[in-house]
């Protein structure tokens, strides 16, 4: 009789409840799947306009870099100084850029470009004063006033190595002097210093949503 009354197949909570199969969260009801808030609230996504991520976190950390940045932006103005045209230093006795540059041959660094300098720049010596002059004084300018910061401090580093390979062995200077303006040009590139008071933390924003050429042009250097 024991045999006719056990019913072990329909009242099993396990087959028929159990909440696993029918009712589990992760099926049905997993945020993951269906409210990510990285899937769908994405600005990438749905086009909405992207606040830039700071590189640095502190006010303090951004108010040292925005003055370090002013300050090479100064340096650069203020070397102008003694580039003065339309000669620059060209005569008798030779002085200023001019001379600066004959150190290059005189008291080469590098030969192949001493041979360049002896062989191209200084024979068109005036041309290549006048581009000097142009890099620099936009070097100044563009970093004092943070706009395209990243690009111009490339270009700072790449004329920091210039003027090294033309003066480096001249009497009186110091190479450590040189090293330390490519590494502050470097750490302007890398914190994208100009998006610190400067002119690309106010365009950059603006230009993010943008898919013209020169607002992506600028996001791109800035």
């Amino acid at each position: 009789m024991a045999s006719t009354e056990y019913a072990p197949d329909t009242d099993n909570p396990t087959d028929t409840d159990n909440p696993t199969d029918t009712d589990n969260p992760t099926d049905t009801d997993n945020p993951t799947d269906t409210d990510n808030p990285t899937d769908t609230d994405s600005p990438t996504d749905t086009g909405d306009t992207a606040r830039p991520v700071s590189f640095l976190p502190s006010r303090i950390d951004r108010a040292v870099m925005a003055i370090v940045r002013v300050g090479v932006g100064l340096l650069w103005l203020q070397n102008l100084g003694w580039k003065t045209p339309p000669n620059f230093g060209k005569g008798d006795p030779p002085g200023g850029l001019y001379l600066s540059t004959t150190y290059a041959v005189s008291h080469e660094v590098l030969h192949p470009y001493a041979l360049l300098v002896n062989q191209v720049v200084l024979p068109n010596f005036t041309f290549f004063a006048w581009m000097v002059l142009l890099v620099e004084a936009s070097l100044g300018a563009f970093l004092t006033f943070g706009l395209a910061t990243r690009f111009w401090a490339l270009v700072g580093m790449a004329q920091t190595v210039v003027i090294m390979l033309s003066v480096l062995n001249a009497p009186n200077e110091w190479i450590w002097s040189y090293l330390l303006m490519v590494l502050v040009h470097a750490a302007l590139f890398a914190t994208a210093a100009g998006r610190y008071a400067g002119l690309d933390g106010v365009l950059r924003p603006a230009c993010l949503p943008s898919q013209s050429w020169l607002p992506r042009l600028l996001v791109r250097v800035s």
